[in-house]
This record gives structure tokens, sequence and C-alpha cells, in this order.
């Protein structure tokens, strides 16, 4: 399978998972998994996994799942998948680095293009199967397995002997990429164990990871032996982990049962420089952050209220750990305790590491933002406009956008036009910050560049038909409309052509 032909079949279940109710855009999370990703891929690169043909062809997108199961896929064409609950049973950073390393090698390695092409004349079952099972898993494990199942059925014995040899080589490139990003190698060997132990406790199908990534006897024992190694050689205070906290693990809240989320989200191109004004995500990570974004994913993947009432119940003990009370105050706010919420929040701002308050000032924020006005710990509004300023001032995506809605709802759309116009010309794929665009112009009052704002959302997720749709919707306004902005109407009539060709192609794909 060539490179293009790899990235179209993956762009096409890249497009169904877009729709997925379960698909998740979540700012704070995405941020979280990019400063592990972006380390992974750097090392990826500079050790030649990733060659520069592969690097510039391919999407590399990371792609967020509700999905509560343990789980993390690669896709096609260089996407990869992680599920909620796979970031809520990781008790440290390493733990979850390994496990990405691990997939991107799966796509570095181009395994799916080597398992299409080795066999040609089981492509189209293999194809299926693949397509059927990645988007399947998000909803029903056994769907999933039976796809997956079907489709080795008819393998040779050869085919699965070499399914198993592409286990192992995305172990031992993994190992490499997460060693040379500067993880501890150890990160493997716990995780493994970690998994391990699930399989033995829990056959629920909790842990779909398991059953598509079967560990055997061997590649635990290949991990163990190339560990020394690994330590002799990173030694202390190389890569992008911070010196963890000792009992750092105990940060993380109890879980009640397995969780999940699957990504999605648009990764940051480490190949160009950021706009002016917003600088590439920091690469250091800690375990007392990650304790919070296992919080965070933990409660983000939970539909029932019993369990997060626990939860809350536990999070305002005087001894809770950050990482439970950021669960509480998650919890009070998905309950609808939004005053109860926000102490939760403002007591867990004065006890985190320094390492980890920028974390808890965005739950703070997101927090404000949703209570509305007149809220017992911020009557004034003084404290929003604080929190509003430092994020439209920070340098990751999550203050970019949480600042922009911050601007919006104490009435300066203005402050968040401008941050938001030079992030979208550097990552024209993010579709919320299109969103958060498109509000901010309509606050103005300019209603072409809103609606066209709106088009490009839909374009990002590959949506071209919604997005020539909002295209003409833009070109249909009154003429005094259109006349007022005329170098925005030009941009409209030149991006509408282009996602007509888009739809046009796509349409010839699909009759292929």
């Amino acid at each position: 399978m060539s490179i293009a032909a790899e990235r179209r079949l993956g762009d096409r279940i890249a497009r169904d998972i877009y729709r997925d109710p379960d698909y998740l855009d979540d700012p704070v999370l995405g941020d979280y998994l990019s400063a592990i990703w972006q380390p992974l891929l750097g090392a990826a690169r500079a050790r030649g996994d990733v060659p520069p043909e592969l690097s510039e062809r391919l999407a590399w997108e990371l792609m967020i799942s509700r999905d509560r199961r343990v789980n993390a896929f690669a896709l096609p064409g260089g996407y990869l998948g992680v599920n909620l609950g796979l970031l809520a049973v990781t008790e440290r950073p390493e733990e979850l680095a390994a496990v990405m390393a691990h997939e991107l090698s799966h796509v570095s390695q181009r395994h799916i293009a080597r398992l299409v092409s080795s066999q040609d004349r089981l492509a189209p079952w293999m194809l299926g199967a693949m397509i059927l099972g990645a988007l399947a898993a998000r909803a029903n494990t056994e769907v999933a397995n039976a796809a997956i199942v079907g489709s080795q059925a008819v393998a040779m014995q050869t085919q699965l002997n070499f399914s198993r040899d592409m286990e192992r080589e995305a172990d031992r490139v993994g190992f490499g990429v997460l060693t040379g990003a500067g993880f501890e190698g150890q990160g493997f060997v716990d995780m493994f164990d970690r998994l391990q132990q699930a399989s033995r406790l829990n056959d629920d199908g909790s842990f779909p990871y398991l059953r598509s990534h079967p560990l055997t006897s061997e590649r635990i024992a290949d991990m163990r032996a190339r560990l020394p190694l690994s330590t002799a050689r990173a030694g202390p205070g190389v890569g992008p982990l911070q010196s963890a906290a000792p009992g750092a693990a105990a940060n993380a809240p109890a879980s009640g049962g397995p969780t999940g989320l699957r990504l999605d989200l648009p990764a940051l191109s480490s190949a160009t420089p950021p706009p002016s004004g917003l600088v590439a995500l920091a690469p250091t990570v800690s375990a007392e952050r990650h304790a919070l974004m296992a919080a965070r994913a933990r409660v983000l993947a939970e539909n029932g209220p019993d369990r997060l009432r626990a939860w809350l119940q536990t999070g305002q003990g005087a001894s809770a750990s950050p990482g439970v009370r950021y669960t509480a105050a998650l919890s009070a706010q998905r309950l609808g305790q939004r005053d109860l919420a926000l102490d939760l929040a403002q007591r867990l701002r004065g006890a985190v590491a320094a390492s980890a308050r920028p974390a808890a000032d965005a739950l703070m924020l997101e927090l404000l933002l949703t209570a509305g006005s007149n809220s017992r710990v911020d009557p004034s509004g003084a404290l929003l406009a604080s929190l509003r300023d430092q994020a439209l001032a920070g340098d990751s995506r999550a203050d970019l956008l949480l600042g922009a809605q911050a601007a919006l709802a104490t009435g300066v759309p203005e402050r968040a036009v401008s941050r938001l116009q030079a992030w979208v010309v550097q990552h024209p794929r993010d579709a919320m910050a299109w969103q958060v665009l498109a509000r901010a112009h309509q606050a103005q009052g300019q209603t072409l560049r809103s609606i066209r704002a709106e088009a490009e959302s839909r374009a990002a997720h590959m949506d071209y038909e919604g997005a020539a749709d909002r295209f003409r919707a833009a070109q249909a306004l009154p003429a005094g409309q259109r006349a007022a902005d005329p170098m925005e109407l030009a941009i409209v009539d030149s991006r509408r052509r282009e996602v007509e060709r888009m739809q046009r192609e796509l349409a010839l794909e699909r009759n292929e």
C-alpha cells in the first residue's frame, strides 16, 4: 500500500470518528497528551523511524474518545486513538507514554500497509475488518472482536505470525522512542505489569487493548531485559519528565471501576514554528499533573451519577489528595452543584504543586464559565477576569480557547479575535478554534467572517458537504454585508471551490 493510499484510508476512518458521539476534543487533556506525544514523535524522527516523506504525508494526529475501556489503537494514515479509560488507569506519565510510543511505532513501521500487502488476496478482507473494527470498537467490543477474528480466520498461519512479529517490533521500536524522548523505560514494564494483572482479575471486556495487543511472556521478558541498558543510558535529568514527588501515584483518585477516553486532538506540528505570540507546548510533564489529568479522564468518561456522588463525597475530605480533589470538583460540576465545585477548585489551587497549577487554574476558569454570574466564589467577576487575562497571555491551546471563551463571556470579544486568527493560520484543522472564532466574529457583528469560520470548522473535520453549504450561505448574505468585506468574500469564494473539489474527489473514492 502506498503512503498516499494509506493516508486516504486513514482520512476515511477519521471522518467517521469525528462524527461519533464519543469523539472528544478536550483542550486540557489534548494539551497534556500533546506534551507527551510531541517528544515521542520528535524522538522517532531523530532516530530515523519516521523519515521525512512519512513525516510530511501522514496525519500524525491524536484522537480522543470518551470510551471508558482501556484501549489505544493505531489507524492507517498516521492517526492514533486513545480511550479515556487508558489515561484514567495509568498512574504515571511514562506508563501512558509507553503505550503511545508503541502505537506510534505501529504507524512509523507501516504495519498496516505491510499487513495488507503481505497477502494481496486478503487485502479486501483485512481492510474491511480494520475499518469495521476501528469504528465498532468504540461502541461494541463484541462486534469489533468478531470483525477481527473473522478476518484472521481466513488468513494463513504465516499471516498470524507476522502480526505477532509486528507486536514485538512495535515494542522494540517503541522502547527506543520512549527512552529517546527522555521518558523512563520502566514505564513499559510497569504498563505491561498493570495490563497483565488486569487480564487476570478482569475479563469483562473493559480492557480491549489486551485483545488487540495480547501480552506474551516473551514480550514482557524482552522489555525487562532492555530496562537496565535504558536506565544506564538515560541517567538523571534527561528528557521531558520532571522528577516525581514520592508517593505521587497516590494523588490519583480511586477508580470505582474501569474508565476510558478516546482522543482526538489536532496535533501541533514540530516541523513549523508557531505563529507570532504563540509558542509550542512545553514538553515537560509531571506525576502531579498526570494525577489531575487522569482524574479528569475518569470523570469525563463517567455517565452515571452514583459514582460521581461517591467521588464528590471522598474529595471533600480535609486530607484529599490533589487528584481526588480535582475529581470531586469536576464531579460536583457535572452534578449541577456549581458553587461546591468552585469551592473545591479553589481549595485545589492552593494545594497543588507548581507543575500542576496551570491545570488547576484551567479547571477553575472552566467552572467559572459554566457557573454564570453571581457565583459565591467570585461575586464581582474579578477572578474570572484575572484568569481570563492569564489564559490569553498563555501559550497552550487550552489557554487560548478557555481565555477566548472567557473574553466572550465578559463582553470583550476583540481580546480573543487576534489570538484565534493567528492560531487557525498555523492550525487550520483545529475545528474548535474555528468554532470559537465564529462566535467571536458574530459577537462583533461580522456575520460574513462568522459564517466563514463555521465553514472552516466543518472542513477541519473533513465534512466537505457541510463546509460548502456554509460557504454558500456566506455568499448568499445581503449585498451590503458582503460588500463590507470584499477580501473576506474573495476568500469565501476560493474556499468554496476548494471544498467542492474535495467533495468530488471523495465521491470518486467511494465509487472505486
